[in-house]
């Protein structure tokens, strides 16, 4: 019996599937408590990149309008 579970237990150790499912899953979970600790500061970064980008697209809605005006075809 004792050999029995001397046996399985070192052919558990010694198989090597699902080692990558193990590894993703870990670095996962970093990426996850990275996310957590630093969660202020990425929230205030995407505010920031959002409000640049929404200023932006405001500042250029303009030209597009005028832009599309010129080039649309004109009516007989």
């Amino acid at each position: 019996m004792k050999q029995a579970i001397a046996n399985a237990w070192n052919r558990f150790w010694k198989e090597e599937d699902g080692l990558g499912t193990l590894e993703i899953l870990l670095i996962v979970a970093v990426l996850i408590i990275i996310a957590i600790a630093f969660r202020k500061w990425i929230m205030k970064w995407l505010k920031a990149l959002f409000e640049s980008a929404d200023t932006e697209i405001t500042d250029q809605s303009g030209s597009i309008k005028t832009d599309a005006g010129s080039l649309s075809p004109k009516s007989p």
